[in-house]
């Protein structure tokens, strides 16, 4: 029997909280991506398969005032941007999708970094 990847199983268990949480026009997802290197998340409404709010680390002006997308700060930042995005566009309530990450380290302080910039979840 091979081994399981790491990415398999964080896919699995995604696929399983996937299967109750959905983006509607009312509650979009929050759904968060983590590399090793930067983190990314967008807020997405499923019911029009449309992204309606995107932040990352790589954006231009979250890049230049962190200099590892890859950290704690990087995630707080971003958290910040995508709450003020979102607040911008009229989204005040989404449903969180850590997207099979652990709640912990950097996916936490992205969604407390989106908190504090006005998000509820």
């Amino acid at each position: 029997m091979a081994k399981v990847s790491r990415t398999d199983k964080r896919v699995k268990r995604h696929a399983r909280v996937r299967k109750n949480l959905i983006g509607t026009p009312e509650k979009p997802r929050l759904c968060v991506y983590r590399s090793n290197k930067n983190i990314s998340c967008q807020i997405i409404d499923d019911e029009s398969q449309k992204t309606l709010v995107a932040a990352s680390s790589l954006d231009k002006d979250i890049k230049g005032e962190v200099e590892n997308g890859g950290n704690k700060d990087a995630a707080k930042k971003v958290g910040e941007a995508i709450a003020k995005r979102a607040l911008a566009k009229g989204i005040e309530v989404v449903s969180f999708d850590r997207g099979g990450f652990l709640y912990h380290g950097r996916v936490k302080e992205l969604a407390d970094g989106a908190r504090e910039g006005g998000l509820k979840f």
